[in-house]
């Protein structure tokens, strides 16, 4: 009975909830069990305008109660619940009324490098509550959670945003690190003349950036509607530290577009490198076949099982014939060179 209640929670408990932390001014987080949460949920609720004190609250979609109990107990704007339905999954974070909504795409836990390994992690944040929802493990929010765990104290819930989005450019950087390291090795490969499977490595590399920039890169009219327009309880400080994450994402999501460009660099070269490879091997096929025809012309002629084959009575008639074939194909391998070396 114990085994089958752990493989039914998913890495979660009975509501679906993974961590939830309590935050308060000069205090390291406390964790939040959802034995009493719904209690401490409306106490928190409770509290004056500008107070302090939030909690942060992580849950697994694939638990079948979650999306339940949040609707039931969390209170959060029907924005947050459009987005999880919303098939458009595109990087944003919005504005609802006094609540943000945000949905960040980031890499799996098990990423492997394969652009299926891409998942959406959905933010729901106002004054005093940070909710965050996905359907499968994520990179960027298990490391800003171990950072919780191990004490990492936050002032407000849009510096707990802005430290997702600094986490997220992070694991982006990682990624462009590594495909350039394996960049590197296709092209040192290239100048080392080795085209072996080079051009299905490349074209694996430049699919994942791709499809890596469209889902992670932020919606940029939505971003400047938010910071031109933030809910009245945004201070200035976290509406600058909010735009320089996002500056410090675009500057990783820029070297990933330059390193798209080189990629398609290789493989033009690769391509070229290809196409000199077959012109040569035509090349040699088309002069193995020039040099052989005039013995086979001949060989034919003098093969005919008919009378009045010349030479067939002259003593010396091998000898002038095979002078005949050399010639012939000494004039015509010299064109075929002579033509070649004219095109390059």
């Amino acid at each position: 009975m114990p085994l089958e209640r752990n493989i039914t929670r998913y890495g979660a408990d009975e509501t679906g909830l993974i961590s939830g932390y309590a935050f308060a001014p000069g205090q390291p987080p406390q964790p939040l069990s959802s034995e009493n949460l719904v209690a401490e949920l409306q106490a928190l609720r409770a509290r004056p305008a500008g107070d302090p004190h939030f909690f942060w609250l992580h849950f697994n979609l694939a638990h079948a109660t979650a999306e339940r109990w949040l609707e039931r107990h969390a209170k959060l704007s029907p924005g947050f619940y459009d987005a999880l339905r919303d098939e458009l999954r595109s990087t944003r974070i919005e504005r609802d009324e006094e609540a943000l909504v945000a949905v960040v795409n980031d890499v799996r836990f098990d990423f492997a490098f394969a652009p299926s390994d891409l998942s959406t992690l959905w933010v729901s944040l106002d004054r005093q509550l940070v909710v965050t929802a996905r359907h499968t493990p994520l990179r960027s929010i298990d490391k800003l959670t171990r950072a919780v765990k191990n004490g990492e104290m936050l002032r407000s819930t849009l510096e707990l945003l802005e430290r997702l989005l600094r986490a997220q450019a992070d694991v982006l950087v990682d990624i462009v690190r590594e495909v350039t390291r394996q960049v590197d090795r296709v092209e040192d490969d290239l100048l080392a003349g080795r085209l072996d499977a080079k051009r299905a490595r490349l074209g694996a590399s430049r699919r994942l950036l791709v499809r890596l920039q469209r889902l992670l890169a932020p919606e940029p009219a939505a971003l400047l509607r938010l910071l031109q327009h933030p809910p009245a309880w945004v201070d200035a400080g976290d509406a600058q530290q909010l735009r320089e994450a996002a500056e410090e994402f675009s500057v990783a999501l820029r070297d990933m577009a330059a390193l798209q460009e080189r990629i398609k660099l290789l493989q033009e070269e690769l391509v070229a490198m290809v196409d000199e490879r077959t012109s040569r091997s035509v090349f040699v096929l088309t002069v193995v076949t020039v040099l052989a025809l005039p013995i086979n012309i001949l060989a034919g002629l003098f093969g005919m099982n008919v009378g009045g084959v010349p030479l067939a009575q002259h003593p010396h008639g091998f000898w002038v014939v095979t002078a005949l074939v050399v010639t012939f194909t000494l004039v015509a391998g010299w064109f075929a060179f002579r033509k070649r070396k004219g095109e390059d």
